[in-house]
């Protein structure tokens, strides 16, 4: 009885009385069948691609994403009750440690329906560590919405997954959370908004009191009030809306009106067809709510402007208004243009692309795919176009968090989950089979006027940011050796930012990654989903290496190998190159001696060659870090007959290695941005500790009686400063930090760096 029991247990905190949707709306339906499942499916599966919204949730850290996710989901009916971080039973932040530790660890998928619509949402991080989860998410995205903390405005993880946005082009809403707190104020965050973001804010609302007295928000767009309970018990399940006008609330609707005339003109300046129905009614107040709502969306999708709502997602208030405004002005699939999906689409071939990578126990690896184009069923044959191979699927569902609902077929516009796919990772095109992707390819040449070996029918990727710790990483028992590599393995196929590689010298295995915070989950996942008793070692700073001149050098490689001659010559230079990042390409040499030399040298050779330099800069002759900020020039290759590819890359990689062991190189050391927010009282000792640990202050400002300084810093002098500022300003201080560049290191820092990584005294 007790093992039924606990059982019980375990499926009613699981389901929370509500966590499926089947079972939250069986208040209007009554009952649970099979008639509901199919109901409900047709309800948020079937919709057609105008009414679907692909959107994520970003901010920084601790501003209410999940929290406003949760609000979400109780009012789309999909949770009957909505879940607390602080208690760690929400929805979206399935995971162990992200309920421990009250933070939102890899992004999650749910899809709910709103008035008429289907919303496919995904929550992302807000930890500087987790910041590849948003990367990976707004690759597959429409829409997004920032979400700020009113009381703190723009900080520093807010700068970043905007600018990640801006580099996907992705249209945004944005909404004021936590308008309860102490210190909010709506106009310092839309001047912040407008300063740091660099974007034009259209303040949509008025709020409706401050501090603990704010209840509602004033619609400018419907010149309408909109007050909420604030009963907890209620959940702001219903509001009261009550119409403006000039006779019972006279102050307020003069000051609404002036406010809306306000943002028609300002909208008015950012689309054309609204500036014309203006000139020609001569005035700004014959402007109905739909003809704004209309001119909010084109603004929002060509990107010109930032539509801007407020509430309190902790206190129930605002959430539907920005579902609203959600389904109003950001985009639909059918909004966003992708030239290279018209290649697939145009013969109606499956296009998609893999964004994220999940490991289930029973299940074994999910692939979350964006489908651009077509169809997919369960159990149907892919190709991935970028690794060349074909897969059979598994069977097909849609996510919500960690609960996958069983569907066999989904058309374009949506997200779907794979199960089956062992040999795809994050980034990965996949279509229908090879004769897509040979149709795709002649649509693309033609188009472009180019052969077909010129274009590469494949998605761009995501961008995986560089580590900037390391560690080895050991068992207790070599029994538990085998284990640990397969879970390391499966570990990186979810997460690019994890590297991980085998230190011959050292005999060690070593994982690199974007934080401490980071390290240590990957480090509690081993233990907890895997059961493999693992330590980490000390972490280490994760060094680059780059020249300091310019040097040119020829190398000859000639060997017999299975009696064949094997011969290849070839003359490079290497030179600084500040702007230099990512990966390296090999240039051709630009005088007339070498393009005429290269232009009759194969381009399997010269692939062969790239591959060759690619290997040679993973590993500077300094400290086998690798080497960045470089210009690698070719200017001559000589291949003699029925000489391998192997051999070509081999001897470029060697004349890498020569040229950088010839010119010397020096170290770059990643540098942080930090955002530290701190008494006045203390500022004199938070500056002065960054000036003993050779950081640079970018600015120093005030945010409601508070200090806010901004700082530039070595990641080697922040191990520890978490502890460190605690001490410093008797635990009252809250930072924040971000990856900003690499720079250079002096000769007599790179000399204590050379003696900390190797333990010899230089």
């Amino acid at each position: 009885m007790c093992r039924v029991n606990h059982h019980l247990l375990r499926i009613c905190r699981r389901i929370r009385f509500g966590y499926y949707p089947c079972i939250t709306l069986q208040r209007k339906m009554g009952s649970i069948g099979d008639n509901f499942g199919k109901e409900y499916k047709e309800k948020c599966v079937s919709a057609s691609i105008e009414l679907i919204r692909n959107i994520g949730i970003m901010a920084h850290i601790d501003a209410g994403k999940t929290t406003t996710t949760e609000r979400m989901l109780l009012y789309a009916g999909v949770i009957r009750a909505p879940g607390e971080v602080h208690k760690g039973d929400t929805v979206m932040d399935y995971m162990e440690q992200e309920r421990e530790r009250g933070i939102t660890i890899v992004s999650a998928s749910i899809m709910f329906p709103w008035n008429g619509h289907r919303i496919n949402l995904i929550d992302t991080p807000g930890h500087v560590d987790f910041t590849v989860e948003v990367e990976k998410a707004l690759r597959a995205l429409d829409g997004a919405v920032a979400i700020l903390d009113a009381s703190a405005g723009v900080e520093a993880q807010t700068l970043t997954v905007w600018r990640q946005a801006d580099r996907y082009e992705v249209p945004r809403i944005i909404y004021l959370n936590k308008m309860d707190k102490i210190g909010a104020n709506f106009k310092t965050c839309i001047q912040d908004i407008e300063k740091k973001l660099k974007c034009k804010p259209l303040e949509l609302h008025l709020p409706i009191g401050a501090g603990k007295e704010f209840r509602g928000v004033i619609d400018l767009v419907s010149l309408s009030k909109k007050e909420w309970s604030l009963n907890h018990n209620s959940f702001g399940a219903s509001y009261s809306t009550k119409k403006l006008d000039n006779k019972s609330d006279f102050d307020t609707w003069a000051e609404a009106s002036k406010k809306r005339a306000d943002l028609i003109d300002r909208m008015a300046d950012l689309d054309e067809k609204l500036a014309n129905l203006i000139i020609e009614r001569e005035s700004l107040d014959h402007v109905c709510s739909e003809e704004m709502n209309g001119a909010l969306r084109r603004i929002t999708l060509a990107r010109t402007g930032v539509p801007v709502l407020c509430g309190s997602s902790y206190r129930n208030v605002g959430v539907q208004p920005l579902l609203d405004a959600i389904t109003n002005y950001l985009p639909s699939p059918a909004d966003r243009s992708y030239d290279f999906v018209q290649s697939y689409a145009a013969n109606n071939d499956l296009c998609s692309l893999a964004f994220k990578i999940q490991n289930d126990v029973q299940r074994g690896p999910l692939t979350y795919v964006r489908i651009y184009s077509g169809r997919i069923e369960t159990g149907q044959k892919i190709y991935n176009v970028s690794r060349e191979k074909t897969e059979k699927s598994g069977r097909l569902y849609v996510a919500h968090a960690d609960e996958l609902n069983e569907i066999q077929s989904l058309s374009e516009g949506n997200i779907a989950v794979l199960s089956g796919l062992k040999d795809t990772v994050t980034g990965d095109t996949i279509t229908s089979g090879v004769t897509a992707m040979n149709a795709a390819r002649r649509w693309l040449a033609k188009k472009q006027g180019v052969t077909e070996s010129e274009v590469a029918p494949i998605l761009a990727g995501v961008e995986i940011p560089d580590p900037v710790f390391f560690c080895s990483i050991e068992t207790a028992s070599l029994a538990y050796q085998k284990k640990l590599e397969q879970a390391l393995e499966m570990l990186q196929r979810e997460d690019p930012s994890l590297k991980v590689k085998y230190d011959e010298e050292t005999s060690q295995t070593i994982v690199s990654g974007m934080g401490e915070l980071h390290l240590e989950i990957v480090l509690e996942r081993i233990r907890t989903e895997y059961g493999i008793d693992a330590s980490l070692g000390d972490l280490q700073v994760a060094y680059k290496e780059t020249t300091h001149s310019e040097i040119t050098d020829t190398f000859i490689l000639e060997k017999m190998l299975a009696g064949t001659k094997q011969f290849v010559k070839m003359t490079m230079s290497v030179k600084p190159d500040p702007s230099a990042h990512g990966v390296i390409t090999l240039e051709k040499g630009i005088s007339k001696e070498s393009r005429e030399q290269l232009s009759n040298v194969w381009a399997i050779h010269l692939k062969a060659a790239q591959r060759g330099v690619t290997s040679a800069l993973s590993s500077g002759p300094l400290l086998s870090f690798p080497v960045t900020c470089v210009q690698l020039c070719l200017h001559s290759l000589e291949v003699g007959p029925r000489t391998s590819e192997l051999m070509v890359a081999a001897a470029a990689s060697q004349c890498v290695s020569q040229l950088l062991r010839k010119g010397g190189t020096r170290l770059m050391e990643p540098f942080m941005r930090l955002e530290v927010t701190i008494e006045d009282r203390y500022l004199h000792a938070v500056i002065g500790d960054f000036a003993q640990h050779r950081s640079d202050i970018i600015e120093v400002s005030e945010r409601h009686e508070l200090k806010v300084v901004l700082a530039e810093s070595p990641l080697s002098e922040l191990r520890g400063y978490s502890k460190r500022i605690r001490i410093l300003t008797s635990g009252t201080a809250t930072f924040s930090m971000e990856f900003s560049c690499y720079k250079l290191m002096s000769l007599q820092d790179q000399k204590k760096a050379l003696t900390e990584v190797t333990g010899i005294e230089m």
